[in-house]
């Protein structure tokens, strides 16, 4: 699961801070509300997969504060040509093909200009070369993603190794357990590497660091629930968790927020997230306040722990408070959220950039179908999809299994909402399932831009699920035709091409 979720957030960026009044450069490129191609070739030994190679490109976009991929199939020569949006003069991306997705590459682009990659495969389908122009550090470029797979799934191999207990001892133990894991792991796997660029170095690093505490410290109960059971294998019982409060998060001190390469890293926009929905920290939802007044009730929570009242990062966290409604609600801003973005940035490219991702948002709410929340609580663990299905006769019914934290979920999600715009007037429902593990109020804010159908199962009922259909992971899917037959079930997104296909059959 951790390498699906690397690849589709994998990609770096160089970034500008600014602030209402000047824009700064702070890294060396400046914020642009501007567009980039990327053109090249594939090349497989012997033509394998001549005519279905699919491109895949991540891009991270710092001030609307999402990672956005975007696929292009390869002619039959092997060629690909695609224009994607930047939001940065110059930016690294991730890319990987179709011919072997577990090699990721990352790919400069520029600003109004045209990026040229040819790759060429051996016959085990690892990359034997690959030309980029504008040229770049090749291990920079190649062996970025391996390295940091490598810090994230690295497990000492010691037979005295004893699992840490760390559930019933004082919150400092653990922010220095999470803190010596960082160190530990650069020191063995990039400070003494001398292939990798000073540059690069310091992306791992961040990126290594942003990656292990929104996914470990963050949601210390959480984390503190599975170190019991991973410490005492007790899969039953619960340990009694001491209580956080807003002092806990004095660990962003150590992270130096305002430094812009932290917008170099692909786990920038989830670590933003956190920030901006944590219930402990309890930000403001930015709504209709004009933004001085935001920043202000912002700062007050903030500063201590971050260490600073003042920088670029406060002007980015308000951008990113404003793409959280665009990107998770799916809700085009209103007329004074956008009197009061022109107010702050004026004519700037924060500004454009807001406004650009809102008139995308408008295109998407045109074709999104209302929310229904369904009750089925009270249904036994062995008819719940019997009675979803029953429910929409005479319709085929996809379902979705997914969950809040499950980041290919989500991705799966957001790539599907245009073509599932296509079904909206025929005779197709989509019916989401998720349980206890997406927390509900987390859960309540994102099914608003995703639409359709949803119910939240008991534990019991998602277990009964799971094991009934034989899934051991999500994303997961279930396909119903019109009669209420099960026509197909799959783990993982397989594409909307796919999906749409398959839906069309039942409806012919």
């Amino acid at each position: 699961m951790i390498k699906i979720k690397l690849l589709f957030a994998c990609s770096l960026l160089f970034f500008l801070s600014c602030n209402p009044a000047t824009e700064k450069n702070t890294g060396g490129t400046a914020i642009v509300a501007g567009k980039s191609k990327i053109t090249g070739r594939i090349i497989t030994p012997d033509g394998q997969n001549k005519d279905s190679i699919t491109v895949t490109i991540t891009v991270q976009h710092p001030i609307s504060g999402e990672n956005v991929r975007h696929q292009v199939l390869a002619d039959q020569s092997g060629k690909f040509s695609l224009d994607f949006d930047m939001e940065t003069e110059t930016s690294l991306f991730g890319l990987y093909t179709s011919v072997n997705h577990h090699k990721v590459l990352y790919v400069k682009s520029i600003n109004n200009d045209s990026t040229q990659i040819n790759i060429a495969y051996d016959s085990d389908l690892s990359i034997k070369n690959a030309a980029v122009t504008p040229a770049m550090n090749q291990y920079d470029m190649r062996q970025s993603m391996e390295v940091l797979n490598k810090m994230i799934e690295y497990r000492p191999e010691r037979p005295d190794l004893v699992y840490p207990r760390l559930y019933d001892k004082s919150t400092d133990e653990f922010l220095d357990k999470a803190r010596s894991t960082v160190s530990k792991r650069l020191a063995q796997f990039v400070d003494h590497d001398e292939l990798f660029s000073k540059e690069f170095k310091g992306f791992i690093a961040k990126d290594f660091r942003l990656f292990l505490y929104t996914g470990q410290v963050f949601d210390y109960e959480a984390e503190m629930k599975r170190n019991y059971r991973n410490a005492t294998q007790d899969r039953v019982g619960k340990p009694e968790i001491q209580m956080i409060d807003r002092s806990y998060f004095r660990f962003l001190k150590d992270f130096d927020l305002n430094d812009p390469q932290y917008l170099h890293t692909f786990t920038f926009a989830e670590f933003q997230n956190l920030i901006l929905q944590n219930e402990v920290l309890g930000l403001p939802v930015i709504g209709e306040s004009d933004i001085p007044s935001w920043l202000a009730s912002v700062k007050a929570i903030l500063a201590d722990l971050v260490g600073f009242d003042d920088g670029p990062y406060y002007d980015i966290l308000a951008a990113n408070a404003y793409g959280r409604q665009l990107n998770e609600q799916v809700e085009p801003l209103t007329e004074k959220q956008k009197e009061h973005i022109t107010q702050y940035w004026k004519d700037g490219e924060i500004a454009k950039i807001l406004f650009r991702k809102n008139q995308q948002v408008i295109e998407l709410d045109k074709v999104k179908s209302p929310v229904v929340v369904n009750d089925v609580s009270t249904v036994t663990e062995d008819k719940v999809m019997e009675t979803i299905v029953s429910k929409y006769k005479d319709k085929v019914v996809f379902i979705d299994l997914w969950a809040t934290w499950c980041a290919p979920c989500l991705e799966a999600i957001k790539q599907f909402r245009v073509t599932k715009g296509y079904f909206r007037d025929k005779d197709v429902v989509f019916v989401y399932l998720t349980n206890g593990s997406s927390p509900r109020k987390l859960w309540e804010e994102k099914i608003n831009g995703i639409g359709s159908e949803h119910y939240y199962l008991t534990n019991a009922q998602w277990e009964y699920m799971m094991d009934h259909f034989g899934f051991e992971g999500i994303p997961s899917y279930l396909l119903y035709n019109t009669e209420g037959v099960l026509i197909n079930k799959f783990t993982a997104f397989p594409g909307n091409e796919v999906v749409k296909e398959m839906i069309d059959v039942q409806l012919r």
